[in-house]
Protein backbone atom coordinates (compact mmCIF):
# COMPACT_ATOMS: atom_id res chain seq x y z
CA UNK A 1 0.00 0.00 0.00
CA UNK A 2 1.77 3.06 -0.95
CA UNK A 3 1.68 5.86 -3.79
CA UNK A 4 3.16 5.43 -7.29
CA UNK A 5 3.29 7.92 -9.67
CA UNK A 6 -0.34 7.50 -10.90
CA UNK A 7 -1.24 7.90 -6.72
CA UNK A 8 0.47 11.19 -6.48
CA UNK A 9 -0.77 12.90 -9.59
CA UNK A 10 -4.47 11.96 -8.20
CA UNK A 11 -3.17 13.74 -5.07
CA UNK A 12 -1.90 16.92 -6.76
CA UNK A 13 -4.98 16.70 -9.00
CA UNK A 14 -7.47 16.49 -6.03
CA UNK A 15 -5.95 19.53 -4.17
CA UNK A 16 -6.78 21.33 -7.50
CA UNK A 17 -10.17 20.10 -7.40
CA UNK A 18 -10.66 21.76 -3.78
CA UNK A 19 -9.99 19.20 -1.72
CA UNK A 20 -8.41 20.09 1.96
CA UNK A 21 -5.90 17.58 2.93
CA UNK A 22 -5.98 19.59 6.23
CA UNK A 23 -6.88 16.54 8.11
CA UNK A 24 -5.79 13.46 6.46
CA UNK A 25 -6.32 10.07 7.41
CA UNK A 26 -4.83 7.06 5.60
CA UNK A 27 -6.00 3.77 5.78
CA UNK A 28 -2.67 1.67 6.09
CA UNK A 29 0.20 3.75 6.36
CA UNK A 30 1.30 5.14 2.68
CA UNK A 31 4.63 4.66 1.44
CA UNK A 32 6.54 6.53 -1.47
CA UNK A 33 6.77 3.67 -4.41
CA UNK A 34 8.00 6.25 -6.91
CA UNK A 35 11.46 7.05 -8.19
CA UNK A 36 12.71 9.95 -7.11
CA UNK A 37 13.09 11.38 -10.33
CA UNK A 38 9.04 10.82 -10.88
CA UNK A 39 8.72 12.60 -7.53
CA UNK A 40 10.38 15.66 -9.19
CA UNK A 41 8.12 15.52 -12.25
CA UNK A 42 5.10 15.12 -10.63
CA UNK A 43 5.60 18.17 -7.91
CA UNK A 44 7.21 20.33 -10.77
CA UNK A 45 4.01 19.97 -12.65
CA UNK A 46 2.12 21.32 -9.78
CA UNK A 47 4.84 24.01 -9.17
CA UNK A 48 7.43 22.99 -6.79
CA UNK A 49 11.13 22.39 -8.62
CA UNK A 50 12.89 20.51 -6.01
CA UNK A 51 16.84 19.43 -6.86
CA UNK A 52 17.71 15.94 -7.11
CA UNK A 53 18.86 16.52 -3.43
CA UNK A 54 15.57 18.04 -2.18
CA UNK A 55 13.64 15.49 -3.68
CA UNK A 56 15.46 12.71 -1.72
CA UNK A 57 15.37 14.61 1.33
CA UNK A 58 11.93 14.80 1.37
CA UNK A 59 11.35 10.58 0.53
CA UNK A 60 14.49 10.02 3.46
CA UNK A 61 12.74 12.59 5.72
CA UNK A 62 9.34 10.45 6.12
CA UNK A 63 11.68 7.51 6.09
CA UNK A 64 10.15 6.23 2.75
CA UNK A 65 6.67 7.15 4.36
CA UNK A 66 4.33 9.73 2.44
CA UNK A 67 4.05 11.87 6.20
CA UNK A 68 5.87 14.46 3.97
CA UNK A 69 4.43 14.54 0.53
CA UNK A 70 0.80 15.29 2.26
CA UNK A 71 2.28 17.86 4.03
CA UNK A 72 3.00 19.79 0.95
CA UNK A 73 -0.78 19.17 0.10
CA UNK A 74 -1.76 21.28 3.18
CA UNK A 75 -2.07 18.40 5.71
CA UNK A 76 -1.36 19.97 9.12
CA UNK A 77 -2.26 17.01 11.24
CA UNK A 78 -2.03 13.09 9.21
CA UNK A 79 -3.13 10.07 11.19
CA UNK A 80 -2.79 6.67 9.99
CA UNK A 81 -4.58 3.41 10.32
CA UNK A 82 -3.52 -0.47 10.58
CA UNK A 83 -4.68 -3.71 11.86
CA UNK A 84 -1.01 -4.05 13.31
CA UNK A 85 1.82 -1.81 14.51
CA UNK A 86 4.60 -3.38 11.73
CA UNK A 87 4.76 -0.15 9.71
CA UNK A 88 3.91 2.10 12.78
CA UNK A 89 1.08 3.48 11.70
CA UNK A 90 -0.54 5.91 14.55
CA UNK A 91 -3.37 3.68 15.07
CA UNK A 92 -3.88 0.45 15.29
CA UNK A 93 -7.39 -0.48 14.20
CA UNK A 94 -9.11 -3.54 12.75
CA UNK A 95 -10.69 -2.25 10.22
CA UNK A 96 -13.09 -5.79 9.48
CA UNK A 97 -14.84 -4.25 12.72
CA UNK A 98 -16.85 -0.86 12.66
CA UNK A 99 -14.76 2.37 13.69
CA UNK A 100 -14.68 4.00 16.96
CA UNK A 101 -17.65 7.00 17.25
CA UNK A 102 -14.54 9.43 18.29
CA UNK A 103 -13.29 9.08 14.88
CA UNK A 104 -16.28 9.83 12.37
CA UNK A 105 -17.15 12.88 11.01
CA UNK A 106 -13.41 14.00 12.02
CA UNK A 107 -11.41 13.77 8.39
CA UNK A 108 -11.47 16.19 5.73
CA UNK A 109 -9.62 13.38 3.93
CA UNK A 110 -9.24 10.07 3.94
CA UNK A 111 -7.23 8.46 1.61
CA UNK A 112 -6.81 4.42 0.93
CA UNK A 113 -4.20 3.59 -2.04
CA UNK A 114 -4.13 -0.39 -2.18
CA UNK A 115 -5.54 -1.57 1.36
CA UNK A 116 -9.09 -1.88 1.41
CA UNK A 117 -8.16 -5.04 -0.93
CA UNK A 118 -6.25 -7.02 1.47
CA UNK A 119 -9.41 -6.37 4.30
CA UNK A 120 -11.83 -9.22 4.24
CA UNK A 121 -15.02 -7.98 5.67
CA UNK A 122 -14.89 -5.14 3.14
CA UNK A 123 -18.55 -3.38 3.29
CA UNK A 124 -17.68 -2.80 7.08
CA UNK A 125 -14.48 -1.40 6.04
CA UNK A 126 -15.64 0.55 3.19
CA UNK A 127 -18.33 1.66 5.57
CA UNK A 128 -15.81 2.91 8.16
CA UNK A 129 -13.85 4.61 5.04
CA UNK A 130 -16.99 6.81 4.16
CA UNK A 131 -17.84 7.66 8.48
CA UNK A 132 -14.48 9.21 9.07
CA UNK A 133 -15.16 11.72 6.38
CA UNK A 134 -16.55 15.20 7.40
CA UNK A 135 -19.24 16.57 5.58
CA UNK A 136 -17.91 18.36 2.65
CA UNK A 137 -14.77 16.46 2.99
CA UNK A 138 -13.17 13.92 0.46
CA UNK A 139 -12.48 10.00 0.45
CA UNK A 140 -9.85 9.55 -2.66
CA UNK A 141 -8.71 5.67 -3.20
CA UNK A 142 -6.38 3.90 -5.81
CA UNK A 143 -7.70 0.57 -6.13
CA UNK A 144 -6.91 -2.55 -8.41
CA UNK A 145 -9.86 -3.40 -11.08
CA UNK A 146 -8.11 -6.37 -13.12
CA UNK A 147 -5.16 -8.47 -13.57
CA UNK A 148 -4.52 -8.47 -9.67
CA UNK A 149 -5.17 -11.83 -8.59
CA UNK A 150 -3.86 -12.83 -5.59
CA UNK A 151 -2.44 -9.36 -4.59
CA UNK A 152 -5.19 -9.29 -2.30
CA UNK A 153 -8.81 -10.44 -1.33
CA UNK A 154 -10.15 -8.62 -3.36
CA UNK A 155 -10.40 -6.33 -7.35
CA UNK A 156 -12.92 -4.68 -7.14
CA UNK A 157 -15.42 -3.36 -9.69
CA UNK A 158 -15.98 0.37 -11.26
CA UNK A 159 -19.39 -0.25 -10.89
CA UNK A 160 -19.11 -1.15 -7.34
CA UNK A 161 -17.70 2.11 -6.28
CA UNK A 162 -20.29 4.31 -7.79
CA UNK A 163 -23.14 2.48 -6.38
CA UNK A 164 -21.53 2.79 -3.23
CA UNK A 165 -20.37 6.23 -3.48
CA UNK A 166 -23.86 7.70 -4.18
CA UNK A 167 -26.49 9.86 -2.69
CA UNK A 168 -28.26 7.46 -1.09
CA UNK A 169 -25.12 6.85 1.22
CA UNK A 170 -24.30 10.26 1.54
CA UNK A 171 -21.43 10.72 -1.11
CA UNK A 172 -20.93 12.03 -4.73
CA UNK A 173 -18.48 10.80 -6.97
CA UNK A 174 -16.55 13.86 -8.27
CA UNK A 175 -13.53 12.08 -10.77
CA UNK A 176 -13.34 8.53 -11.52
CA UNK A 177 -10.45 6.99 -13.59
CA UNK A 178 -8.74 4.22 -14.76
CA UNK A 179 -5.38 3.42 -15.42
CA UNK A 180 -2.67 0.47 -16.33
CA UNK A 181 -0.02 0.45 -13.56
CA UNK A 182 2.70 1.70 -16.16
CA UNK A 183 4.53 4.95 -15.21
CA UNK A 184 3.52 6.12 -18.57
CA UNK A 185 0.16 4.93 -18.99
CA UNK A 186 -2.16 7.14 -20.00
CA UNK A 187 -5.32 8.49 -18.18
CA UNK A 188 -8.98 7.63 -19.05
CA UNK A 189 -11.86 9.45 -16.92
CA UNK A 190 -15.06 6.92 -16.68
CA UNK A 191 -18.47 7.42 -16.40
CA UNK A 192 -21.30 5.86 -14.62
CA UNK A 193 -22.23 2.45 -15.68
CA UNK A 194 -26.24 3.22 -14.67
CA UNK A 195 -25.73 6.49 -16.90
CA UNK A 196 -24.69 4.71 -20.02
CA UNK A 197 -26.80 1.91 -18.88
CA UNK A 198 -24.44 -1.04 -19.79
CA UNK A 199 -22.15 -3.13 -18.05
CA UNK A 200 -18.11 -1.99 -18.44
CA UNK A 201 -16.00 -5.26 -18.83
CA UNK A 202 -12.17 -4.49 -19.18
CA UNK A 203 -10.33 -7.51 -20.81
CA UNK A 204 -6.70 -6.33 -20.50
CA UNK A 205 -3.26 -7.30 -20.18
CA UNK A 206 -1.51 -5.14 -17.65
CA UNK A 207 -2.47 -4.52 -13.91
CA UNK A 208 -4.74 -2.03 -14.16
CA UNK A 209 -5.98 -0.11 -11.24
CA UNK A 210 -9.34 2.84 -10.80
CA UNK A 211 -8.40 6.46 -9.37
CA UNK A 212 -11.44 8.37 -7.33
CA UNK A 213 -12.16 11.66 -5.79
CA UNK A 214 -15.67 11.66 -3.82
CA UNK A 215 -17.21 14.13 -1.96
CA UNK A 216 -19.24 13.82 1.20
CA UNK A 217 -22.26 15.54 1.06
CA UNK A 218 -24.59 14.49 4.13
CA UNK A 219 -23.80 12.81 7.01
CA UNK A 220 -25.97 9.56 6.30
CA UNK A 221 -25.53 6.36 7.60
CA UNK A 222 -24.57 3.88 4.49
CA UNK A 223 -26.04 0.74 3.53
CA UNK A 224 -29.44 0.93 5.05
CA UNK A 225 -30.63 0.05 1.78
CA UNK A 226 -27.69 -2.04 -0.12
CA UNK A 227 -26.00 -1.23 -3.40
CA UNK A 228 -27.79 -3.20 -6.31
CA UNK A 229 -25.92 -3.62 -9.33
CA UNK A 230 -27.19 -0.96 -12.31
CA UNK A 231 -28.43 -3.11 -15.19
CA UNK A 232 -29.98 -5.43 -12.88
CA UNK A 233 -32.12 -2.95 -11.37
CA UNK A 234 -32.98 -1.54 -14.73
CA UNK A 235 -34.14 -4.82 -15.76
CA UNK A 236 -36.00 -5.02 -12.50
CA UNK A 237 -38.27 -2.27 -12.88
CA UNK A 238 -40.74 -1.84 -15.12
CA UNK A 239 -40.92 2.05 -15.84
CA UNK A 240 -37.14 1.80 -16.29
CA UNK A 241 -37.60 -0.96 -19.41
CA UNK A 242 -34.39 -1.14 -21.47
CA UNK A 243 -33.66 1.19 -24.27
CA UNK A 244 -35.76 0.09 -27.67
CA UNK A 245 -32.68 -0.15 -29.96
CA UNK A 246 -31.42 -2.87 -27.93
CA UNK A 247 -34.35 -4.48 -27.68
CA UNK A 248 -35.02 -4.00 -31.29
CA UNK A 249 -31.72 -5.63 -31.75
CA UNK A 250 -32.19 -8.48 -29.48
CA UNK A 251 -35.80 -8.80 -31.36
CA UNK A 252 -34.18 -9.43 -34.84
CA UNK A 253 -31.76 -11.38 -33.86
CA UNK A 254 -34.41 -13.48 -32.30
CA UNK A 255 -35.93 -14.04 -35.77
CA UNK A 256 -32.87 -14.97 -37.37
CA UNK A 257 -32.14 -18.68 -38.19
CA UNK A 258 -30.00 -20.82 -36.25
CA UNK A 259 -26.55 -20.87 -38.65
CA UNK A 260 -27.21 -16.71 -39.27
CA UNK A 261 -27.56 -16.13 -35.40
CA UNK A 262 -24.16 -18.46 -35.37
CA UNK A 263 -22.69 -16.35 -37.77
CA UNK A 264 -23.67 -12.58 -35.60
CA UNK A 265 -22.19 -14.27 -32.63
CA UNK A 266 -18.89 -15.06 -34.55
CA UNK A 267 -19.02 -11.37 -35.88
CA UNK A 268 -19.81 -9.61 -32.44
CA UNK A 269 -16.65 -11.95 -31.14
CA UNK A 270 -14.27 -10.89 -33.58
CA UNK A 271 -15.33 -6.76 -33.07
CA UNK A 272 -15.24 -7.06 -29.03
CA UNK A 273 -11.48 -8.67 -30.03
CA UNK A 274 -10.55 -6.45 -32.50
CA UNK A 275 -11.89 -3.52 -29.88
CA UNK A 276 -10.03 -5.06 -26.84
CA UNK A 277 -6.70 -5.63 -29.05
CA UNK A 278 -6.77 -1.76 -30.21
CA UNK A 279 -8.00 -0.70 -26.99
CA UNK A 280 -9.84 -2.35 -24.08
CA UNK A 281 -10.69 0.37 -22.78
CA UNK A 282 -14.68 0.42 -24.00
CA UNK A 283 -15.28 3.96 -25.22
CA UNK A 284 -18.81 3.79 -24.35
CA UNK A 285 -17.14 4.28 -20.92
CA UNK A 286 -13.55 6.04 -21.08
CA UNK A 287 -12.14 8.68 -22.74
CA UNK A 288 -8.87 9.30 -22.40
CA UNK A 289 -7.53 12.69 -20.78
CA UNK A 290 -4.60 14.86 -19.85
CA UNK A 291 -4.21 15.67 -16.52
Amino acid sequence: MGIDVHAARLLFHARNCGVSFERTATIGRQALYLSEKNLRRVLRAHGYALTRDEAGDLMRRGNGYAEPLFEILGARDIESFDASDYEHATREVDFNLPIDGRFRNRYSAVIDCGTLEHVFNFPVAIGNCMQMVETGGHFICVSPTNNFGGHGFYQFSIELYFRIFSSANGFSVKRMFVSECISSAPWYEVSDPERVRGRMDLVNANPTSFMMIAEKIAAVEPFLQPPQQSDYVVLWTPSNSQRPSRGFARSVYASLPSLLQAGARRARGLYQRTRRRINPFDPRFCRRIEI
